[in-house]
Parts: C-alpha cells; sequence; structure tokens
C-alpha cells in the first residue's frame, strides 16, 4: 500500500461509507462478496468460540455491520448478552433487528470508535471482530486496540478476528495480491476488482497474521489460534487465561 497513514480515510469518511451500505452486509448465508470463504470463516468463528468457552453469556461484536457473525455464534451458544459497537447508526439497527428476531438475551448497541466507547471490562466471555481491526494504523493504535480487547475479555474468555491480512515480505505481498485481483474479477469483473482495490488503499491498513498474533501474546492473552488462512483473508483467536 502506497498511501501515507495521514492521507488515509477519516473515521468520519469511514462511517459515511458504511451508513450508505447496509445491504451488502446483510446476509448470512454469504458473508461478504469481496472476503474470501467469508462462510467458511464465519463458521469456524462461531464454532470455536463455542467449543472454547463453558458458558457463552454476553458478546461483544467489535464493528459488528448487519450482525452476521453475532448471528453465526447464536446457532451455537443459544441465547446471549449481546453488546454491538459499530460506527454506522444504520448498521446498528440492522444488527439490532436481525439478532432481535433470534436472541432472547439484553441486547445493547454502542455507536462510535470502539477505541473509544466505555465498556465494562473483564466481562466479556466471547469478543467477535470481523473485517474491522484492518482499520487500525500505526504500531501504537494496533498495541492499544488490542490491550483493550484484553481488558475487557473474561477470565477464561476469547478474542475471534476475521479480516483482511498482509504478509511479511514484499514478494509474497505482490503474489497473494495479484491472488486476490483474480478472485474479485471472478465475482464481479474489473470494475469491481478496481474499487475493492480502490477502496483498501483509501480505508485499510492490514498487518500480518503474525504480527496480530504475536501482539496478542504481547498483551497478555495466553494461547493463540490461527483457525484459517486463504491468500489475503485470515480467522483467528487467541484465549485468556480463567
Amino acid at each position: 500500500m502506497t498511501t501515507p497513514l495521514e492521507q488515509k480515510s477519516s473515521v468520519k469518511a469511514i462511517k459515511d461509507r458504511f451508513d450508505n451500505d447496509v445491504e451488502r452486509f446483510s446476509n448470512l448465508d454469504t458473508g461478504q462478496k469481496s472476503v474470501i470463504d467469508a462462510p467458511l470463516l464465519m463458521e469456524l468463528v462461531a464454532l470455536s468460540a463455542f467449543r472454547s468457552t463453558a458458558n457463552i453469556r454476553r458478546v461483544l461484536d467489535i464493528g459488528c455491520g448487519a450482525g452476521n457473525s453475532t448471528l453465526k455464534l447464536l446457532q451455537y451458544a443459544g441465547s446471549f448478552q449481546c453488546d454491538l459497537v459499530d460506527l454506522s447508526r444504520p448498521m446498528l439497527e440492522k444488527a439490532c433487528e436481525r439478532i432481535g428476531k433470534v436472541n432472547s438475551g439484553a441486547i445493547q448497541s454502542f455507536q462510535g470508535d470502539f477505541r473509544h466507547v466505555d465498556l465494562e471490562e473483564a466481562s466479556y466471555d466471547v469478543i467477535l471482530a470481523t473485517a474491522v481491526l484492518h482499520h487500525l494504523r500505526d504500531d501504537d493504535d494496533w498495541e492499544a486496540a488490542f490491550r483493550k480487547i484484553f481488558r475487557l475479555a473474561a477470565p477464561g474468555g476469547s478474542v475471534w478476528i476475521t479480516d483482511l491480512v498482509f504478509h511479511e515480505t514484499g514478494p509474497v505481498q505482490e503474489l497473494m495480491w495479484e491472488r486476490y485481483g483474480y478472485y474479485l474479477y471472478a465475482a464481479g469483473g474489473e470494475e469491481y476488482k478496481d474499487k475493492v482495490f480502490a477502496d483498501i488503499e483509501r480505508d485499510d491498513t492490514p498487518r500480518s497474521v503474525l504480527y496480530q498474533l504475536d501482539l496478542l501474546r504481547q498483551v497478555g492473552f495466553s494461547h493463540v489460534e490461527l483457525l484459517y488462512k486463504n491468500e489475503c483473508f485470515a480467522a483467528y483467536g487467541a484465549i485468556k487465561t480463567g
């Protein structure tokens, strides 16, 4: 990526775009079209969270979008209290509507940047973060966000992440980016491919899976797991000692 960090989209600009894009994030069967293997990633995250947690009572969904990740977890874990965080009010309204139809637990929504939302520490059995952390910027930003996630996780709790990832070396990154381009072209043609690449260049600053797994350990998680990786997308998580 060549765009300097200071020229990347502001939080407000990202919010405004998501306000007008709710329907694209509202298909539980397919997930996001631009995400390779989206249904499988959602399935692996939900099952891993379910099997790694003795009793799921409270869940935090960071950057919840229209609620797909929480809805998938509900298929396995039954009802639970869920707190939903997103920049976009229309996204939160859609998520609350969809989740409320199948969940008897309390639902709270928080509009804002997760880094600045006041949430109860050591209280979440499961934390979900789907296609959101790639908006973090420099090393300090990444570390602060991961430290907050650790503080929010209950003893024995866990975080499960699905995201766009980059690679440690230039040649491998170039190879994976080419392959992702083939995927996008097959999914929607040249115009669609160019649009997705432009959106990523303008909005996103992904990090490698290795960087993030190391950081999860650094901030205090006792166990980390790489669930799946295919080219530029991966699912991974970490568990806090009980």
